[in-house]
């Protein structure tokens, strides 16, 4: 059975013993006054003995009870160290207690600076449980300074009387009498001290006090060292969290969608990307193979893993659950140690669907405005409204479409149609001209806008020629498609070019009695004849061969409109 000291125990002990040495007392005097004859003359030496040794027995069991007494303290103390790794509250409890036990006045814990090497009070305490403030900090930086400098403890029982500390100005200046300061060894190295003082009493310390100090040094060493090492860990723990949280929204940032797997396809992690790519809740695809979320990749997966190199620009379209088959491109790339082992696969989605709508759009626009123009648009400064502008309009019909349509299929109509406005329009991009509009079997364009061109009236007589060569050089298609050709009008004047329409829908054209006249002079133009104004006429003749000169009544025009005929170029 093992016994428990407690202090009730130990006063219980004590109590015991004074009443053994009470009775004793009164045995002895009773012999030495009375010696009854019937008890042996040993009976009295033993209680001469008995007597005679009481009191190095008592001052054996005092000492056994400041021992206890040490080592339960200690103990305390070693509950308190080990009960946190707050090193600020542990160490001003374990002052507390060092206060109470020793009877000092003022307690302290100073620690030396990793940077500047010089010491500092990390813990400093008075004997009602309170910190002290700066300026009480008036100590013995002598005894401090030896305790540094030898690593052996200083117990001064008054410093005022002692030979070693008396002629100081600290020690004087201050009034010291008790001080008891003990090496605080971290790792072996002597990085601060404990001290305790009081400013009344002398001899308040003993070398009890002074191991009991020493004892606690040693924990408090040990407690330093932990508390730091946990505050580095801490710090290294909130870095790494930062980190990981930095990498997780940034993760999450990547518009492309990043999937991760081990080396068996599972995937580990996806960025919200990925789901929304791929239509499946992000936390559904964690967990699945890849080939089930993706299965054409099925084969390429298998040998990236089995050869370890990286596969690029790999573009298709999957069936997708929830969407639209979407055109994909993906990149796929093993995961690799230092050791270059694979283990597992890194697979980046892109979303190529809209670009390729905005392409397929750019592409259609790139057939009505010169790429030139398109280049120099700036679609932030395109406002609704409009802009008056020199322009040359031009207006090509189709003529005889009318009646060629009643001989063929719609589908070959169809084709047809757009063989013909391609020619057309091939020729007014050559030029530098910007289409309008297709309207059914006829194409509006001009020339001087968005952008300046100096020569803009001819510019829209040379497409027009071009246009004109283009039909002639056709191959001919069955069914009468050889009678159809252009009849062409082309006007300058002034006109106003803006964005007309809508927020939802914005068309950029021109209007004016400019475009009016172009118009209504392309309605007299016979099939594969050029009609220009006279104003169109003054600003290209020296670069043209002209044929009739004529006036056209045309509605809406009070007076006669003098057109030219083009026949060719000089």
């Amino acid at each position: 059975m093992t016994t428990r000291l407690t202090t009730s125990s130990l006063i219980s002990v004590d109590q015991q013993l004074n009443a053994l040495v009470e009775l004793i007392g009164e045995v002895h005097t009773y012999l030495k006054t009375y010696r009854p004859a019937f008890i042996p003359e040993r009976i009295y030496e033993a209680f001469e003995k008995i007597s005679a040794e009481i009191p190095a027995f008592r001052k054996q069991v005092n000492s056994l009870e400041g021992e206890w007494r040490n080592l339960r303290a200690l103990s305390q103390i070693s509950q308190v160290v080990n009960s946190s790794l707050e090193l600020d509250r542990v160490l001003q409890a374990v002052m507390d207690t060092i206060i109470q036990l020793t009877g000092a006045e003022r307690g302290f814990l100073m620690l030396r600076e990793p940077d500047s090497g010089e010491m500092a009070v990390r813990v400093a305490r008075n004997w009602e449980q309170e910190s002290l403030n700066p300026n009480e900090l008036n100590i013995s930086q002598t005894v401090i300074r030896r305790v540094l400098t030898d690593g052996i403890p200083v117990l001064t029982s008054d410093a005022q009387e002692d030979p070693r500390f008396g002629n100081q100005d600290s020690v004087t200046l201050h009034n010291l009498r008790s001080i008891l300061c003990v090496p605080l060894m971290i790792k072996r190295q002597l990085n601060g001290v404990i001290y305790a003082d009081n400013r009344v009493r002398t001899g308040l310390f003993t070398l009890r006090h002074l191991e009991l100090l020493t004892g606690f040094a040693n924990q408090a060493g040990v407690a330093i060292e932990n508390a730091r090492l946990f505050d580095s860990v801490r710090a290294t723990l909130a870095e790494v969290t930062g980190l990981k949280n930095l990498m997780q929204n940034v993760f999450a940032s990547i518009p492309s969608g990043v999937i991760t797997t081990d080396i068996s396809e599972r995937i580990q992690m996806c960025n919200r990307a990925a789901g929304e790519i791929l239509g499946w809740a992000q936390a559904d695809l964690v967990g699945r193979s890849l080939t089930e979320a993706l299965p054409e990749l099925s084969s390429a997966a298998k040998s990236v893993l089995s050869e370890g190199h990286t596969v690029m620009g790999l573009e298709f379209n999957p069936s997708l659950p929830g969407r639209r088959s979407p055109d994909l491109r993906l990149s796929i790339s093993p995961i690799k140690d230092e050791e270059k082992n694979t283990h597992g696969l890194a697979v980046v989605l892109e979303d190529l669907t809209e670009k390729h709508h905005l392409e397929a759009r750019q592409s259609l626009f790139s057939r009505m405005v010169s790429p030139a123009v398109i280049e120099q648009l700036d679609p932030k400064s395109l406002k609704t409204g409009g802009q008056r502008r020199e322009i040359t309009t031009l207006f090509a019909d189709l003529r005889g479409f009318t009646s060629f349509s009643e001989t063929v299929e719609p589908e070959e109509l169809v084709k047809v149609l757009n063989s013909f406005l391609a020619l057309a329009a091939d020729a007014i991009l050559d030029e530098g001209g910007t289409i309008d509009k297709f309207l059914g079997d006829a194409v509006m364009a001009w020339f001087n806008a968005p952008l300046p061109q100096a020569d803009h009236p001819l510019r829209a007589v040379r497409s027009a020629i071009a246009m004109r060569d283009a039909v002639a050089k056709l191959e001919r298609k069955p069914g009468g498609a050889e009678k159809l050709s252009f009849g062409v009008g082309i006007h300058v004047g002034e006109a106003v070019l803006g964005l007309v329409g809508a927020e939802q829908r914005l068309e950029y054209t021109a209007v004016g009695d400019a475009v009016n006249t172009a118009r209504r002079i392309q309605e007299n133009a016979a099939p594969g004849q050029i009609l220009i104004s006279h104003a169109t006429y003054d600003r290209v003749r020296g670069s043209i061969n002209a044929g009739n000169v004529y006036p056209l009544r045309v509605y809406g025009k009070r007076d006669p409109i003098v057109v030219v005929e083009v026949l060719s170029l000089k």
